[in-house]
């Protein structure tokens, strides 16, 4: 029996015979947990979602697994019957060694949550980037078509993109591309969680919305509120919207991908999030004919997978795992083989 984050798993025996049909695919963000299970034909098997202990390192796996075997219990199995786990964390993540080296938002520095996952579960366990996760998540699935250069750009606790460029994640030097969220819009703004003033972050997810509005609402309530015409709401989610706006506008013009696609939490408000978004990209193409030309009317869609765009990104590295001949390859190497294209 093992230990970790104060659960105890009997360690199974599946990857000692013959590996079960289960791909799980787990989505960690700054609030929540999301667990998805799926079949080989990737039909959904079942779907789990708890709250995040953010600031609790140690427990991480843990609370990790725990999610697993509920979600595992869902779709009336057990570890036994899974292949192959993945795990998309936010911040900077290296899936050759599967640690997390830092993940702002949940107080995560230098935590080997690959190797303390494969102890509790006693499966291949892959780890990435929750955001590049999820872009080859939409890139495997052909969600957006024959579309290969796009940006999945993910608002919720923190702020993130995932970009693909000729049908490849792009990971960057130091494995950071696409933090986005972390750019500084306003130099006298909020202090960040990372150290600066002012960046995206600060303004535009879900956390600053509701901070803005009132530390008793959520960004579900303030845009809520706005939908119903609160002025205050409304003036807090334009402010969101026109900033994110010039983020997309920013990696259009950096990256001159066909299109982004809006996911993570705050996206789910609908119309009421898209809006302010659509009206200040208009009035950059009114004022600009390098804009027009840069940002069509299609540029901007919202992920069709909702809440499990992430998930979905996660059973995308697990299928990776094994992709390759098995005993050929470690996991970790088809992973950074498949993400970096």
């Amino acid at each position: 029996m093992t230990t970790t984050g104060g659960l105890a798993h009997i360690r199974p025996t599946a990857t000692d015979g013959q590996p079960g049909g289960l791909f799980v695919g787990v989505d960690v963000g700054g609030s929540k947990i999301a667990v998805l299970v799926v079949d080989a034909a990737l039909d959904v098997c079942s779907r789990h979602t708890i709250p995040t202990s953010v600031g609790e390192p140690d427990e991480a796996a843990g609370q990790i697994a725990s999610a697993i075997d509920t979600a595992l219990a869902g779709a009336r199995a057990s570890i036994r019957d899974v292949r192959a786990i993945g795990v998309g964390v936010p911040g900077r993540v290296d899936p050759a060694t599967g640690v997390v080296s830092l993940a702002v938002n949940l107080g995560w520095h230098r935590l080997p949550l690959r190797e303390r996952l494969e102890a509790v579960l006693g499966v291949p366990v892959a780890i990435e980037n929750d955001v590049r996760a999820a872009a080859a998540g939409i890139l495997d699935r052909g969600t957006l078509g024959d579309v290969r250069d796009f940006i999945y750009l993910s608002v919720g606790t923190g702020i993130s993109a995932g970009v693909v460029i000729d049908g490849a994640v792009h990971r960057g030097t130091r494995g950071l591309a696409g933090e986005i969220g972390h750019i500084v819009v306003d130099a006298d703004g909020p202090v960040c969680p990372c150290g600066l003033r002012g960046c995206l972050e600060t303004i535009a997810s879900g956390p600053a919305i509701a901070r803005a509005a009132g530390e008793s609402r959520t960004a579900a309530d303030v845009y809520a509120a706005a939908a119903a015409g609160d002025a205050t709401a409304t003036a807090v989610v334009d402010r969101a919207g026109a900033a994110l706006a010039r983020a997309i506008h920013a990696l259009v013009m950096t990256y001159d991908v066909e299109r982004i696609v809006l996911g993570g939490g705050v996206s789910r408000a609908g119309a009421t999030f898209l809006d302010p978004i659509v009206r200040e990209l208009d009035a950059m193409r009114a004022a600009s004919e390098l804009a027009t030309d840069m940002l069509p009317a299609d540029v901007v869609a919202v992920s069709p997978d909702g809440g499990d765009v992430g998930t979905w990104g996660g059973i995308s590295i697990a299928r990776a795992l094994v992709s390759a001949v098995e005993g050929t390859q470690r996991p970790e190497e088809v992973v950074a083989r498949e993400v970096n294209g």
